[in-house]
């Protein structure tokens, strides 16, 4: 029989998909190397044991959602050129970062460090860290608006106030558009997480966050 090229980065993408369906804490090891197909023991040339797995899991979720930017290249550039509104621009970023999220593997890794954070602290720190990353891209929005006259200059307080507030609003109901669609793929078993990514974006939903956040950088402008 032919030798199975197994990697670390395969057995973590596994861990990820049986996690997705079963949850972290209800997968086992037999789990993983069944859909892999090899023998359990194989694993232990990869990895010590399940919670060395489990950290390198978490290791890769923090890479791959630290190395996303709410804030896409060359809009700032658009924004000094006058070539953008405030809501067009918040439209545009909300429907890409609302997309980037029913991508594989970023859907799964989602779905694992939000469940996490309940139960480990460094899940949760991923979490916060996404928050905060937010944040800051939002203030370069509003700075690079009010730097050519279109809104007014914010104190650092103020202006940090208002960004964690659009950014707590977007997270928010990026959530809730993620959970609605992971119970979708919940309810079509047939074909996995898979089935998510053949799925129509959800207009409602989106226009939904983009109509919130108008609502907030209506007062701004």
């Amino acid at each position: 029989m032919k030798r199975k090229n197994i990697s670390q980065e395969k057995i973590i993408q596994s861990f990820l998909s049986s996690a997705f369906e079963k949850g972290a804490g209800g997968t086992s090891l037999s789990d993983i190397s069944d859909s892999l197909e090899i023998k359990k023991a194989s694993l232990y040339n990869h990895f010590e044991n399940r919670d060395a797995m489990y950290d390198a899991t978490l290791d890769l979720c923090k890479k791959e959602i630290s190395s996303i930017n709410f804030l896409a290249d060359k809009v700032i550039d658009s924004i000094k050129n006058g070539k953008t509104s405030m809501p067009a621009v918040f439209k545009r970023l909300i429907t890409r970062f609302f997309n980037l999220y029913e991508t594989e593997p970023l859907f799964q890794i989602y779905t694992f460090v939000h469940t996490e954070q309940f139960f480990n602290y460094n899940a949760l720190q991923i979490v916060l860290n996404e928050n905060e990353k937010i944040t800051d891209d939002i203030r370069k929005i509003f700075n690079a608006f009010a730097e050519i006259g279109k809104i007014p200059e914010y104190s650092d307080k103020e202006s940090r106030e208002l960004a964690g507030t659009i950014a707590s609003i977007i997270l928010q109901q990026r959530d809730l558009y993620i959970a609605n669609r992971k119970e979708i793929v919940r309810q079509n078993p047939e074909s996995g997480a898979g089935s998510l990514f053949a799925l129509p974006t959800d207009d409602i939903a989106l226009n939904k966050t983009i109509k919130l956040i108008d609502n907030i950088i209506n007062k701004v402008i």
